[in-house]
């Protein structure tokens, strides 16, 4: 069972949400486009992005929350929270009326795991970014165009993640596609 420990300030998580049903919540390009656009509006303003994949029935981010010194201590959690909120009820709202359809696109937790040491935040990115292969989208990491890895490999390109603080971990884009294409065991909860 995943640990939907609250949110601290600062704090690094493994954030991940599915469809509520067998629908899916990307059905064309744009939809991820769109919601990667509601992510910026709604997350990027309250904490730095390491990485994301966008699948077509449910998504991944790692993020670090930064720190609000006007916001109480004892109210963290629900200042934090609300923004996911307000960024699937944004996405959910946009394309029900798209597609016409009535009801949650969401299940109703975002469910979350606090990242608790760097071992652990570099087995959560290489699960992130290996998403789509263990699902059997792609057989290669860099032909899924809806994550982050593809942004880590082509460093000259503008981007709103913070990617220096993953990248401190690796020596080079190289080092960074090689521990990608090893193999990891995931010793910790399925996240699914």
């Amino acid at each position: 069972m995943i640990n939907t420990e609250n949110f601290e300030f600062e704090g690094a998580y493994h954030i991940f949400s599915h469809v509520n049903g067998t629908e899916v919540i990307f059905r064309e390009p744009s939809n991820y486009q769109f919601f990667l656009e509601k992510v910026e509006k709604y997350i990027l303003p309250i904490a730095d992005i390491y990485a994301y994949c966008l699948l077509p029935n449910h998504f991944h981010l790692l993020l670090r929350f930064k720190n609000f010194n006007d916001v109480n201590s004892e109210n963290e959690h629900q200042f934090l929270m609300k923004r996911f909120s307000n960024l699937l009820n944004a996405y959910a709202k946009a394309y029900n009326k798209r597609y016409n359809r009535k009801g949650a696109l969401f299940l109703n937790a975002v469910k979350r795991k606090k990242i608790s040491d760097e071992k652990y935040l570099l087995k959560v990115l290489h699960y992130i970014h290996n998403n789509p292969i263990n699902h059997g989208f792609v057989n290669s990491i860099d032909q899924w165009r809806h994550s982050s890895y593809n942004s880590y490999i082509t460093p000259e390109k503008e981007s709103k993640l913070d990617r220096k603080e993953i990248m401190r971990y690796f020596d080079s884009v190289e080092i960074f596609r090689n521990y990608h294409k090893s193999i990891i065991e995931y010793d910790f909860l399925n996240f699914e």
